[in-house]
């Protein structure tokens, strides 16, 4: 505005003159001195060789716990298989122990047959042993469980298998239903002929052990 403004220097009049990307050999930029970017930077190579090593490491642990665990089955198949084909006929033999109880008389019976192979031959050729157990808990007499303790395994000798069957296990099973209904009609026929007829009843339960398989009955509220 004045004299002494035009003689004194302006705001920026003493700064270097800025450079551009333009202004020649003489001028250079912030980042000039760097090295161009590479595509091969070497800490992206290592990132993805470690990457994928450990993708290779993981997959090779995962294919071996699956080898692992296919071998494992493998063995417990086979284990299983010469468990069952090597068990031997186990021995069996039965104690009892009873108790009257408040009751005047004993209304319970019981049987043990350790073996009654013997008895139940021709045998078919599947079974080597056969043994029987009863226990039978009597209701208003005595009469019912001594009748099924005398008669049931009787009829049970005299339906059993004989000979060659196709299926060992339903031929059991249809034996022990036969039985239990005719040593029921029995008694049924018995007591009611009798004057005045006999009230008299039972439960019963039986275990049939057949080499090493057991087939249990119960006739009642007993198990």
């Amino acid at each position: 505005a004045g004299k002494d403004g035009q003689e004194g220097p302006l705001l920026g009049e003493e700064l270097p003159p800025s450079c551009s990307a333009h202004s020649g050999k003489g001028g250079s930029l912030l980042f000039d001195d760097l090295p161009p970017a590479s595509s091969g930077d070497p800490a992206s190579s290592a990132t993805e060789q470690v990457s994928s090593a450990g993708s290779q490491e993981k997959g090779q642990k995962r294919k071996s716990l699956e080898e692992e665990e296919e071998k494992n089955g493998r063995e417990e198949l086979v284990e299983k298989k010469v468990c069952k084909g090597s068990v031997d006929i186990l021995g069996l033999k039965g104690y009892v122990a009873e108790r009257k109880g408040e009751r005047e008389d004993m209304q319970d019976a019981h049987v043990i047959l350790n073996d009654i192979t013997e008895e139940c031959r021709p045998l078919p050729s599947q079974i080597t042993r056969v043994s029987y157990f009863a226990v039978f808990d009597g209701h208003g007499g005595v009469r019912a469980s001594k009748f099924a303790a005398q008669n049931l395994h009787q009829n049970l000798i005299k339906k059993f298998p004989k000979g060659e069957v196709v299926s060992v296990e339903k031929t059991v099973k249809r034996c022990l239903l036969d039985t239990f209904k005719h040593t029921d009609e029995e008694f049924l026929k018995q007591a009611s002929s009798q004057k005045p007829a006999w009230k008299d009843g039972s439960t019963a339960t039986c275990v049939l052990a057949v080499d090493n398989i057991l087939y249990i009955a119960n006739l009642g509220d007993s198990r």
